[in-house]
C-alpha cells in the first residue's frame, strides 16, 4: 500500500511453564516435556471436573521492582511487565530515552484482569465487608490492567491499545500495533497479552464440557487434532515483541528478528462460542491480502489447536480449503495448554524462532488425527526441519474472534 510504514520486530520475550528463554523452552519442546501438572489445590472445587493446568510455578518478580511499582499490579500484569521488560533488553531499548518521548505505544491485553481482586470485590456484594479492598484494587482487575501497568512502568506515552479479547488479546495487540506503525502513527510499539491461571478460567470452558478430564495423567492432555482428544487445558504466561518501523530501527543500528507483513481480523457475526470455519478462512486471506502474498507463499502455519472437537475440525478445515493438504501445521498448546490472552503472542515469539532456525516444533499427543479434520501435513513426534520465507499464525476466541499474523524471514 503506497505511504505505508515496514514494520519488524527486534525484540521478543515471554513467560511460560516451560521457562522464560527460547533455549530452556525448545529443549523442552525436544525432550517432549510438557508443562501440564495436576492442580491438587483445585481439590477444593468439587463442582470442577478437570484439575489439569498449566502454571508457571515459582515465579517471582525481579528483586529491583520497587514496592511502588508493584502496588498496581496483579499476577497477569507483573507476568507481562515482565515479559515486557525482557523483551525491551532484547531490542537494546531498555532505559533509552526514547522510549519514554511518545515515540513507543503499547497494544496488550488479557482475558480478565486479576481474580484475586475480583474476588475482593464480589465479597463485598455477596457479605457487604470491603476486607482486601484498596486504591489499587480496581486497577489489577481492570480489563486493561496490563496495557496500563506496562505504559507506566516504562513511562511510554504513545498510543495505549487495550486488547481484552481471550484468546487472540496477544495476536490482536500485535496487530494492531503493526497497523499503527505502519500507517505512521508512532515508530514503535510494545505488543502482546499475558493470562494468569485460575479455576475459574478452567470452569468457564468445563461448563461447556470442553475441558480435558485426563486428571491422573497430566502428560497425556491436550492432544490437538487427536481422534482421542478430551478437550482443552489452561495455562499461564506472557509474550511480548518490540515492534518497529523498519528505517527507524535500522538508523539506530538495531537487530532484526523478523518483519510482519500481514494481518487479517474479522467476526463471525453468528454465534458467541461457536467457531465458523468461513470466517476463520476470511481471516487467513485478509491477512494474506495484506500482505500481498498468494496462499503457497506460506511454508507453515502455527495452529490455533486447543484440542477442543469443533475448533479443532473448524479451524483445520478452513486452513487446508484455503491451503491444501500439504500444508504443515501444529500447535504448542499441546506442551503449554490454552494460555488465553497470552497465546497468540507467545505463538508469534515460537513462529520467529522457528522461522529463523529452521526448526519447526510438533504437536505433542497427537497419535492419530483425527479425519474429521482437514487434511493437512501435521508435525508429529518430532523437530522438523524446514526453511520457509514466510509464516503464519492463526488465534480464534470466544465472541467469534478471528486472527491471523504473518511474518517474514528478514534477510
Amino acid at each position: 500500500m503506497p505511504g505505508c510504514k515496514r514494520v519488524v520486530v527486534t525484540g521478543m520475550a515471554g513467560v511460560s511453564s516451560l521457562g522464560d528463554n527460547w533455549a530452556t523452552i525448545e529443549a523442552n519442546f525436544r525432550a517432549n516435556r510438557s508443562g501440564i501438572r495436576r492442580m491438587d489445590e483445585w481439590d477444593r472445587y468439587s463442582e470442577l471436573n478437570t484439575r489439569l493446568g498449566g502454571p508457571i510455578d515459582n515465579f517471582s518478580t525481579p528483586k529491583h521492582w520497587t514496592r511502588k511499582q508493584l502496588r498496581s499490579m496483579g499476577r497477569v500484569s507483573k507476568l507481562a511487565v515482565y515479559a515486557a521488560e525482557r523483551a525491551l533488553e532484547h531490542a537494546q531499548l531498555l532505559g533509552d530515552p526514547s522510549i519514554q518521548d511518545g515515540r513507543m505505544g503499547v497494544a496488550c491485553g488479557s482475558s480478565t484482569g486479576s481474580t484475586d481482586e475480583i474476588k475482593a470485590f464480589g465479597n463485598m456484594l455477596l457479605n457487604s465487608v470491603a476486607d482486601g479492598l484498596n486504591a489499587n484494587s480496581y486497577i489489577r482487575m481492570m480489563p486493561h490492567t496490563t496495557a496500563a501497568n506496562i505504559s507506566i512502568f516504562f513511562g511510554l506515552k504513545g498510543r495505549l491499545i487495550p486488547t481484552s479479547s481471550a484468546c487472540t488479546s496477544g495476536s490482536q495487540g500485535i496487530g494492531y500495533a503493526y497497523e499503527a506503525i505502519k500507517f505512521g502513527r508512532l515508530p514503535m510499539m510494545l505488543a502482546g497479552g499475558a493470562e494468569e491461571l485460575c479455576p475459574t478460567e478452567a470452569m468457564v470452558f468445563d461448563a461447556l464440557y470442553a475441558t480435558s478430564l485426563q486428571n491422573d495423567t497430566p502428560q497425556s492432555a491436550p492432544r490437538p487434532y487427536d481422534n482421542s482428544r478430551d478437550g482443552l487445558v489452561i495455562g499461564e504466561g506472557a509474550g511480548m515483541l518490540v515492534l518497529e518501523e523498519l528505517e527507524h530501527a535500522l538508523a539506530r543500528g538495531a537487530k532484526i528478528h523478523a518483519e510482519i507483513v500481514g494481518f487479517g481480523s474479522n467476526a463471525d457475526g453468528m454465534h458467541i462460542t461457536k467457531p465458523e470455519q468461513a470466517t476463520m478462512r476470511g481471516a487467513m486471506e485478509l491477512a494474506l491480502q495484506d500482505a500481498g502474498l498468494e496462499p503457497q507463499a506460506i511454508g507453515y502455519v502455527n495452529g490455533h489447536g486447543t484440542a477442543t472437537e469443533q475448533g479443532d475440525i473448524a479451524e483445520t478445515l478452513a486452513t487446508s480449503s484455503l491451503f491444501g493438504e500439504n500444508m504443515p501445521i501444529s500447535s504448542q498448546k499441546s506442551f503449554l495448554g490454552h494460555t488465553l490472552g497470552a497465546c497468540g503472542a507467545l505463538e508469534s515469539w515460537f513462529c520467529i524462532e522457528m522461522l529463523n532456525s529452521n526448526q519447526y516444533v510438533h504437536t505433542l499427543n497427537l497419535a492419530q488425527v483425527d479425519t474429521r479434520c482437514g487434511p493437512l501435513d501435521y508435525l508429529r513426534d518430532e523437530f522438523r526441519t524446514m526453511h520457509n520465507d514466510y509464516v503464519m499464525n492463526n488465534n480464534f476466541a470466544f465472541g467469534g474472534v478471528n486472527t491471523s499474523l504473518i511474518f517474514k524471514r528478514w534477510c
